[in-house]
């Protein structure tokens, strides 16, 4: 069965886009088109409300990125009141087994 869609896009597209579009419409099945949107929308809406959360790797870079090898075996000694810090921020446990697995790798560097 074929169907027509037409869509009021907010800007143009490109000619890229236009035949990229086709080409997804032509590979995947609707219900996937539509969830794939779904996630898209609800992201661009956070994105747009100021509300959307940073990303793992994010967080990781943001944690250990200038972190010295001394700061790194100081914050392995003391891993107890970092684990309850990160808590405090929100971090997950595998988050936060990250952040330990890259601080070890820093305190081993200048040994």
């Amino acid at each position: 069965m074929t169907s027509k869609i037409t869509v009021e896009p907010l800007s143009t597209f490109s000619s890229q886009e236009i035949s990229d579009l086709k080409k997804y419409f032509k590979e995947m099945p609707a219900s996937e088109i539509i969830s794939g949107l779904k996630f898209a929308r609800n992201r661009w809406q956070a994105k747009d409300a100021g509300v959307l959360k940073v990303g793992r790797k994010s967080i990781l870079q943001k944690e250990v990125h200038s972190v010295t090898s001394d700061q790194a075996r100081w914050r392995l000694k003391n891993w107890k009141m970092m684990i309850a810090n990160y808590r405090r921020r929100g971090y997950s446990y595998p988050t936060i087994s990250r952040i330990k697995k890259i601080l070890v790798e820093l305190s081993e560097k200048s040994k």
